[in-house]
């Protein structure tokens, strides 16, 4: 699953390198950030969060129970969902086609225009998230992982020909894009539906309504949307913040308040910075963090539904140790080189140094909480497998709250850096409160063996920082340039990368290189 999310990921980036190259960093980029906003939000949210999470704990108890009813409660649980969308679609057209109206300015129209055209991309993916949540109680994972391969394929081959090989203006550009990316949605949805014949289970029409199974599974994804989704409502408030907080020609400089004349503390393509930066710290979590948690989650559904709560604490314990033992080599490796990365990825044609700098301190201070995401997935998950979805989703608004009022205070000191900053805090505000609350739950072994992971991970990932600042020292000296700036990175990742995975073995990090298929004499 993690391997091919990874081949996922590296689409994702040519994707983001290819877009970089033919818009830059301005109004026309972050118009399509803005617009993309919303689906990718569904994305996030039903293909990697509530929808899964909420249908899969339901399901498996069901098909313990008799599988006729789980197909029934599936089926009607698909056809639910579908028809929710589709009313939040329409209403969606009304609001941006009567906002549109009322705006004289072209970026907004921009905005709204591109937005109407991808919202049934919400219908189609959040569909897919119920089938994939489906394959994987079965035990596949290829299908699901490899949905969005497709739509990285879909974006990449428009970008290229709308701005390579068509001679109109980038706003129509991004229109053929989004396009795409609403026929990628349809082609995701048919992936799913394959295997799901071959298990004999394939989706049909079902509108068992008052059936227990939907009313359980609706009751708990409303809390999990929050609960799970707390680190990409962070990430949305702090892009629309910079959008409203960032100048512009139709805006100007200022603003005015309480009759005063105020400078925007961000300039024109702060969104594109911001997204940019999401990107890459989303790399790792998605390769990894999402991989694992979405990995473990059937098995704790399974312990929860037979009441093994012992197996589920040792599930979780082993979880929040593994995403640390991940998610601390990637923290030190996007941050040390996270000047080089955007250089080699995205530093073309019309994405200039300057938009690399700004991207790059913003991609340090969202990497920063790279632990404390991957522990929410884990975390998240594990009341949601208990069929409590009511703590995530008040730890998450505790969590947001926050977000808001750092992200108003650091942007005026640290700018789009700031609002990285305020997300990364938080992350780690919602699992300290979720882990107290499992503490109360099942004691203290919840974190059994966490503290010497942590020293682990931290001694090694400081000798795996030194390291990689020693190599970018000792080849300094090479000429900048695309090509020598590929080998330097691929030399610092590789080096930096062995420095960790061999301090993993020798320091017996059983939790890294269980993963990596290395034999440790002891437990880590």
């Amino acid at each position: 699953m993690a391997i091919i999310t990874f081949a996922s990921r590296i689409l994702g980036m040519v994707r983001d390198s290819s877009f970089a190259f033919f818009f830059g960093a301005g109004e026309i980029s972050d118009a399509w950030n803005i617009a993309f906003m919303i689906p990718n939000l569904s994305r996030r949210l039903f293909g990697e969060g509530a929808a899964s999470a909420s249908f899969i704990p339901v399901y498996k108890q069901e098909l313990t129970r008799d599988p006729i009813a789980a197909k029934k409660f599936a089926d009607t649980a698909v056809s639910v969902i579908a028809a929710i969308l589709v009313l939040m679609v329409l209403a969606g057209w009304l609001i941006m086609g009567t906002c549109s109206l009322f705006t004289e300015r072209s970026e907004t129209r921009l905005i709204m225009g591109l937005s109407s055209l991808m919202l049934p991309y919400m219908v189609m993916i959040c569909v897919t998230a119920i089938l994939s949540g489906i394959l994987n109680v079965h035990g596949h994972f290829a299908a699901p992982a490899a949905a969005p391969i497709v739509w990285n394929i879909y974006t990449i081959t428009a970008t290229v020909i709308a701005g390579k090989l068509l001679n109109i203006p980038p706003s129509t550009q991004l229109y053929i894009v989004a396009a795409a990316t609403l026929l990628s949605g349809i082609t995701q949805y048919t992936m799913q539906v394959s295997p799901l014949k071959n298990l004999g289970i394939a989706p049909r029409l079902g509108w068992d309504i008052h059936s227990d199974a939907l009313k359980k599974m609706m009751l708990m994804m409303g809390p999990m949307i929050l609960g799970m989704a707390m680190t990409q409502i962070n990430t949305l408030a702090g892009s629309i913040i910079a959008k409203i907080f960032s100048s512009s020609p139709e805006k100007g400089e200022f603003f005015i308040f309480l009759s005063a004349k105020i400078a925007y503390p961000l300039q024109s393509g702060s969104v594109t910075h911001l997204s940019y930066a999401q990107r890459l710290y989303q790399f790792p979590l998605g390769v990894l963090g999402i991989s694992l948690a979405t990995a473990i989650f059937p098995v704790l559904s399974a312990s929860a539904a037979i009441g093994d709560y012992e197996t589920l604490r040792k599930t979780v314990a082993r979880g929040i140790k593994g995403a640390i033992a991940i998610a601390m080599p990637a923290t030190i490796g996007l941050m040390v080189a996270s000047n080089l990365i955007i250089s080699v990825l995205f530093q073309h044609g019309k994405f200039d140094a300057n938009s690399t700098h700004l991207t790059s301190f913003t991609l340090s201070m969202y990497s920063i909480g790279l632990c404390g995401y991957f522990s929410q997935q884990i975390l998240t998950r594990a009341f949601y497998s208990m069929q409590d979805s009511s703590m995530p989703a008040k730890s998450a608004i505790i969590a947001v709250c926050t977000n808001l009022v750092l992200n108003l205070t650091l942007i005026w000191v640290m700018g789009t850096a700031g609002l990285a900053l305020s997300t990364a805090i938080c992350s780690y505000l919602q699992v300290v409160i979720l882990t107290l609350v499992l503490r109360r739950k099942f004691g203290h072994k919840v974190l059994e063996g966490l503290v010497l992971v942590l020293v682990k991970t931290s001694v090694a990932g400081g000798i795996m920082a030194v390291s990689a600042i020693a190599v970018m020292k000792m080849l300094s000296g090479m000429q900048p340039g695309f090509l020598n700036d590929v080998i330097k990175l691929i030399i610092v990742l590789l080096i930096s990368s062995a420095v960790y995975i061999v301090l993993a073995y020798v320091m017996k990090i059983r939790e890294l290189t269980d993963m990596i298929r290395l034999k440790p004499t002891s437990r880590g």
